[in-house]
């Protein structure tokens, strides 16, 4: 389906957010009353339950998001400034509903254990809803860097405060461990593809153990931090 192409990039009315202290803010900077905090929240369910459906998520886009929620593309303008907005607002919900990432216990033991841990979280949380649909936002958004940037600022700006509780969180996982800070921040960059990648596969038609797979993946990169090497 075909968006408007007031949904397709940057819009001329700034995108809605969140007061400092008080409610959602309508794309105007006006705060919503109660019908307009319920249709906010039903839009955003819609989405997240739309990009969460792996069988269903490529064919997501803002419009059939509005259709699916019973209300007008004038409505999510209204409510979110467009598409840039209503995409910022669902990753900002995704991260209010708590840690993608179950770090819990994470931070103790040898690099070996903590690196098996690490990969057993973000597998998890590839598994999980928020996950999901994330993962299925990101694709359906411009490839080019600087292009995704430009048209879609707001996004641009929650996916960049995803990463950066990645870091914190991945950070926090080698505390107390004398670890090269060198090798660490290049592993930081490997892990979510090298992870995706075995995700993606095993829903393939594939050979490969993914448990063993999952299992080296974790022994080489800790055999790689480990500062004996």
């Amino acid at each position: 389906m075909t968006e408007p192409s007031s949904a397709r990039g940057a819009q001329p009315v700034e995108p809605a957010g969140r007061g400092v202290t008080g409610p959602p803010l309508n794309a105007r900077g006006a705060p919503l009353n109660r019908r307009g905090l319920e249709t906010r929240a039903r839009v955003i369910r819609t989405a997240i339950a739309m990009l969460a459906d792996s069988e269903h998520a490529g064919e997501a886009s803002a419009n059939l998001v509005a259709k699916r929620a019973g209300v007008t593309w004038g409505t999510v303008q209204h409510q979110f400034g467009g598409v840039d907005g209503l995409w910022a607002a669902v990753l900002e919900e995704l991260a209010g509903q708590g840690d993608m990432l179950p770090w819990k216990d994470i931070d103790d033991g040898s690099v070996a254990e903590r690196m098996s841990r690490i990969v057993d979280a973000l597998w998890s949380g590839l598994d999980s809803p928020p996950g999901r649909a994330v993962a299925a936002l990101r694709s359906l958004l411009p490839r080019n860097t600087a292009e995704f940037t430009e048209a879609y600022p707001r996004t641009a700006e929650q996916l960049n405060l995803w990463d950066r509780r990645w870091r914190r969180a991945y950070a926090r996982a080698f505390r107390g461990l004398v670890v090269d800070a060198y090798r660490l921040e290049r592993v930081r960059h490997l892990l979510p593809a090298a992870v995706r990648g075995l995700y993606l596969e095993q829903h393939l038609s594939t050979w490969t153990d993914i448990d063993d797979a999952r299992a080296v993946l974790a022994e080489s990169i800790a055999g790689y931090l480990d500062p004996r090497r």
